[in-house]
C-alpha cells in the first residue's frame, strides 16, 4: 500500500518514462549487436537509416510500464508515462520528417 501513495505521481511516471526505453535499447543491442561496439552499432543504425526504428521498439517498452501502473490504480504515474511517450513519439516523428 505504501507503494502506491509515494510512487503515485507525475515524477515516478516520467522517470519510469525515460528508463523504461534505455532498457528496452540495451536489450535490443544485447540481442542484435553481433559482436560490435555500441559506437560502431549507432554508426551502423545510422548507415542503415534505422534510428526511428530502434526508437520505436524501445519506447515500446513503455507500454509494461504503463500497464503495470494502471494494474495497480497509479493514474498519476500512469499520466507522467504517456507524456512521456507522447514526447518520444514527436521525436521519432521529427526525426522521420527530417
Amino acid at each position: 500500500m505504501w507503494f502506491r501513495q509515494r510512487f503515485n505521481n507525475v515524477i515516478s511516471g516520467v522517470v519510469g518514462g525515460l528508463v523504461m526505453p534505455l532498457l528496452g535499447f540495451l536489450i535490443f543491442f544485447l540481442l542484435t549487436h553481433h559482436g560490435l561496439s555500441m559506437t560502431d552499432y549507432f554508426r551502423k543504425m545510422e548507415v542503415a537509416g534505422n534510428i526511428s526504428e530502434i526508437m520505436s521498439v524501445s519506447v515500446f517498452t513503455n507500454v509494461v510500464i504503463y500497464l503495470l501502473f494502471n494494474r495497480l490504480d497509479m493514474l498519476r504515474a500512469c499520466r507522467g508515462v504517456l507524456g512521456i511517450t507522447l514526447a518520444w513519439a514527436f521525436v521519432v516523428f521529427a526525426i522521420n520528417l527530417f
